[in-house]
């Protein structure tokens, strides 16, 4: 694992922008080759989106030739609903570059058979030739996409029942409500993040501090399920150094050494 460290959230967001931007200019994706970009929701991301708009809109990036899926989405929440995760790509990103509608993967949370768009969606994960790089952030509790505290490793997606922590840090997109938060969710699994070639996590603020902790300096747990990127051969954290707030020091002076070149 590869963990950066940058002093704070907007440079962290834009080391993240330009390690996908360059993984993406670098595989020079064409219609018939496209490049399989992997995209979560939350509001970790949303830097790391604005500099990848930022991109598009001078003409250093184009992603014409992408083709994204999405981590998650609500259980019977409307699509229009201006917190379902399509709302927030929309409004956050896919409406401000140039992919193509037809390219975009999202799970669709009000399927009238919900067990099979999750197998669908695996089948079209599979079908594109599978996920060239996988952003993703991570939740307090260390959960990576919806997957809680208690998720098999291996799992692929499929429905999840949300925790109370879940539901609790998530009802401030509700008005504070936490009877208007769903309690249910799609979610691709640890093993559908796992197979993705590349994975880049974003994590960021002392509030996800714990939750760093236990995903690059503690034991792999189906308790901190991001802790399972330890074992991707190809997996890069990127943090701020709020999140870095309880890792040891022995951990963190050997990630700011081993990217300064004195490893």
């Amino acid at each position: 694992m590869r963990v950066i460290i940058e002093p704070d959230y907007a440079t962290m967001s834009k080391w993240a922008a330009n390690y996908v931007a360059n993984r993406i200019k670098e595989a020079n994706p064409t219609p018939e080759k496209p490049f399989k970009l992997g995209c979560p929701t939350g509001s970790s991301p949303l830097g790391l989106y604005k500099e990848l708009i930022k991109k598009c809109e001078v003409g250093e990036l184009s992603f014409q030739n992408v083709i994204t899926f999405n981590m998650d989405e609500y259980v019977n929440l409307p699509e229009d609903h201006p917190e379902s995760y399509h709302s927030f790509m929309w409004n956050n990103f896919f409406s401000h570059i140039d992919i193509k509608p037809e390219n975009v993967h999202i799970l669709n949370g009000n399927a009238k058979d919900l067990v099979k768009e999750c197998e669908d969606y695996e089948k079209a994960i599979e079908a594109a030739g599978g996920i060239d790089l996988f952003m993703g952030g991570v939740g307090p509790d260390g959960h990576l996409a919806f997957n809680e505290p208690g998720s098999s490793l291996s799992s692929k997606t499929r429905i999840k029942t949300l925790t109370s922590d879940t539901i609790h840090a998530n009802s401030r997109f509700f008005d504070g409500n936490l009877n208007l938060v769903p309690k249910r969710a799609l979610t691709v699994g640890i093993g559908t993040v796992m197979a993705a070639k590349e994975v880049l996590l974003v994590c960021n603020g002392h509030n996800k501090a714990r939750a760093l902790k236990h995903c690059i300096d503690g034991d792999i747990s189906h308790k901190w399920t991001s802790s399972m990127l330890q074992m991707h051969p190809h997996a890069i954290v990127v943090c701020d150094e709020a999140a870095c707030d309880e890792l040891s020091l022995g951990t963190y002076k050997y990630y700011l050494d081993k990217e300064r070149g004195n490893l």
